[in-house]
């Protein structure tokens, strides 16, 4: 089922506090026509430069994402990012007036809850999947960090973290589907130790860092002069640690920050610039290691365009056509009856299936210790699942007969072996007149076009 894009159905502005530098922004997320993607632009500046949400264009990850386009700088900018993808939300400009994306209470959840409210405007342009065709790895032996992707029909995430920390030790976190992110991923907050905050002060970081805004862990009580410092830093007049956590902070899940994690995995891996169908699997991930992940990823998208081009079949869906039904319409017999099942049938375009096995009589000896499948057989497959969809535009069916009068534009690409799942796509290239049926048909094994042409056939009724 085709998915479309789609945006804001009218501008959604929030203003608060930028966790690392302290600054206020007002920040306004618009509307934007198909094919737009998610943008920034820095209106405080002298010609509101306007720049993309890419990989990059990133310049910092220490202890968070920012991207920057020549002079214009936005800080932050993954909880916002990891809102979007969550709420299905593909064309947007984000106007801001000052360097960082607010912070609010530190999860995405305030953004989620707005876009909600708005509401989301379905557009008019075809929302494009980036087919995954084979594992993507990242591994940083260094900090144990790696991130997987591997093919799947459908984007889902899991993370895990180990911080070997008596308060914090090992955690994990899934999302099985975008639907679920607004309950379960967008109200994980942000989080850091106790003994990372004078680090992080020291660099000049987390500047509007509040315990509204983060959950601190604390791994010993703090001694009065501790207490001092860290009430006068967060504004809060009195400082606590109990159950390892600042001012005991409630969480809002038990594995809080493994869902944090995996909320920043998803906003820095839009930065990507195109939705995946994969399955994420992130061991100890952070800023630094996602966007490394972000950049192979849109590396490995822009070497295989190609894919771009391969529709997408669900093969675990009810056939229309099993092989029983199949025997009925068509005349062919094992072992020439070429197709196992029928998935998708309309009135131009039909979809078959074959799982080429062993025991295929025709791989016994068509090349012994290397076999392949014939590639007069692989265009006999594509002309029997055009009959059937010849077949289709009569009444009666069982009155006729399909025969082939011409092949053209024949090319083979790949070979086919024992194992292989071949799809054959064929469509009406134009209506069928007086009983010929011209169709343009196409053969693919693992996302790999194998055998494609064009082929001509007759219905004919039988006496």
């Amino acid at each position: 089922m085709k998915e479309f894009q789609h945006t804001l159905k009218s501008p959604v502005t929030f203003s608060g506090i930028g966790l690392h530098t302290g600054l206020n922004v007002n920040m306004t997320v618009n509307p934007a026509p198909n094919n737009h993607g998610i943008k920034f632009q820095r209106i405080d500046l002298e010609d509101q430069p306007k720049f993309k949400a890419d990989v990059d264009l990133v310049v910092s990850t220490e202890r968070s994402t920012s991207l920057a386009y020549k002079d214009a700088v936005v800080h932050t900018v993954e909880h916002l990012l990891s809102a979007l993808t969550g709420c299905g939300i593909d064309n947007v400009l984000i106007q801001l007036d000052n360097v960082e994306v607010p912070i609010l209470d530190g999860s995405a959840k305030q953004f989620v809850d707005a876009f909600h409210k708005t509401g989301l405007e379905t557009q008019e342009t075809e929302r494009i999947y980036f087919p995954l065709n084979e594992v993507i790895r990242f591994y940083d032996e260094e900090k144990e960090v790696e991130i997987i992707a591997v093919p799947a029909e459908k984007y889902e995430i899991s993370t895990a973290i180990n911080f070997d920390s008596p308060v914090l030790n090992t955690q994990h976190a899934s999302l099985q589907k975008l639907e679920d992110f607004a309950e379960e991923i967008a109200p994980a907050r942000t989080f850091c130790f106790l003994h990372e905050v004078k680090a992080l002060v020291e660099n000049n970081l987390i500047k509007g860092g509040n315990l509204n805004n983060a959950i601190v862990f604390a791994e010993r009580p703090l001694d009065d002069s501790e207490q001092t410092k860290l009430a006068e830093f967060f504004s809060t007049p009195d400082i606590k640690v109990k159950e390892g956590i600042l001012n005991n902070v409630e969480l809002r899940y038990a594995n809080e920050p493994a869902r944090h994690k995996l909320l920043d995995v998803i906003g820095d891996l839009t930065l990507a610039g195109m939705r995946i169908r994969a399955k994420i699997f992130a061991t100890r991930p952070g800023h630094t290691s996602n966007v490394a992940f972000a950049k192979l990823l849109k590396k490995h998208i822009a070497e295989h365009k190609y894919l771009l081009k391969i529709p997408q079949f669900d093969l675990t869906k009810e056939p229309v056509y099993d092989i029983n039904k199949i025997s009925k319409s068509l005349p062919h017999k094992f072992p020439f009856l070429l197709i196992d099942k029928i998935i998708e049938l309309g009135e131009d375009r039909i979809v078959g299936v074959k799982n080429a096995t062993f025991n295929e009589a025709f791989f016994q000896g068509h090349f012994p210790g290397n076999p392949v499948m014939p590639g007069v057989l692989q265009l006999e497959a594509l002309a029997q699942t055009g009959g059937i969809l010849a077949l289709n535009t009569v009444e009666r069916p069982e009155d006729y007969f399909t025969y082939l009068l011409k092949i053209d534009k024949v090319k083979f690409r790949n070979m086919v072996k024992p194992g292989d799942v071949m799809i054959f796509e064929l469509k009406l290239i134009s209506p069928i007149r007086r009983g010929i049926c011209e169709m343009k048909g196409i053969a693919y094994v693992n996302n790999k076009i194998v055998t494609e042409a064009e082929m001509t056939a007759q219905l004919v009724k039988k006496d």
